[in-house]
């Protein structure tokens, strides 16, 4: 009975049961919750760049061709031991190999990819010996311009005669209608000497630029027994310019000729003022430089 009634009390005592202990367990499941979006978040933002930086590392790393020596274990035991590297040595990092370019993919590339070759004195020099004569060539021009508008202004044919300069050179454009040429024809006027003569004594100023004669006519047609067509007639009024300047002292390998019919107008055909001013002329006196900069 005694034994018993002392088991009784024993189990009699009620241990107090923690309720809270669910804190724990949830604690603990948002604990690893957290590793977890961690983890995923580190995974989601990869640096490309290092990821190709590695991926490019471990790819020569097994190539075989990374660390030195690493032929040796191929060979015979015959070599001292003291020519190996010590196992203390300190091994060098792993170095991503970048492929060294060919010839074939050098010149394959193109003269883009060629690095630009520096500007000598030589090559200065003779940028400069170009610019300075194209500065003078235009100032050429220019005073040949002055004079030449200033003797058609002072006798009279301002209206007739214009001087360009562009970029082909010096031009004189004569209209050709009661000045040089009748019309239809090719035969020089006695009334055009007095104004060859003036632009032959101007293109005398200068001994070294080709001169270019150019026919051009209106587009109303042309045919005769001396020309079939405004090619002919053109070509013919140039010749005969040209063999004129020749008899005035312009060397006959400076000066060309050259007709274009109807193929250049510079006003509209449309009208017969248009047409008359289509009928020209024109004696250029050709660039040998660069057009200097403006």
């Amino acid at each position: 009975m005694a034994a018993h009634g002392k088991r009784g009390r024993r189990g009699g005592a009620v241990e107090h049961e923690n309720e809270e202990r669910w804190l724990l367990t949830y604690a603990d499941m948002l604990t690893l919750l957290f590793a977890l979006f961690m983890v995923l978040f580190s995974i989601s933002s990869v640096n490309i760049s290092k990821y190709q930086v590695l991926q490019q590392s471990l790819k020569a790393a097994f190539s075989g061709s990374i660390l030195p020596g690493g032929r040796a274990i191929l060979q015979s035991g015959s070599e001292s031991t003291s020519a190996h590297t010590p196992a203390t040595a300190e091994v060098p990092s792993i170095v991503p190999l970048v492929p060294t370019p060919t010839a074939r993919s050098s010149s394959s590339t193109g003269s883009a990819n060629t690095p630009a070759q520096p500007m000598t004195s030589a090559d200065l020099q003779a940028a400069l010996n170009s610019m300075s004569a194209s500065i003078a060539e235009q100032d050429t021009f220019e005073k040949l311009k002055e004079q030449m508008d200033a003797y058609a202004k002072a006798h009279g044919f301002g209206n007739k005669v214009q001087t360009i300069v562009e970029r082909r050179g010096l031009v004189v454009r004569v209209l050709t209608d009661n000045l040089l040429f009748d019309s239809g024809s090719a035969t020089l006027q006695s009334g055009a000497d007095q104004l060859l003569h003036e632009v032959a004594q101007l293109l005398n100023l200068d001994k070294s630029h080709p001169i270019t004669v150019e026919g051009h006519t209106d587009n109303q047609p042309i045919h005769n027994a001396e020309f079939p067509s405004n090619w002919e007639l053109s070509t013919a009024r140039a010749t005969n310019v040209v063999r004129y300047l020749i008899t005035q002292g312009v060397s006959a390998y400076r000066l060309g000729a050259v007709g274009y019919a109807d193929l250049h107008p510079i006003a509209s055909n449309a009208t017969a003022a248009g047409r008359a001013q289509n009928r020209r002329v024109e004696i250029v006196l050709m660039r040998l430089n660069p057009v200097p900069p403006s």
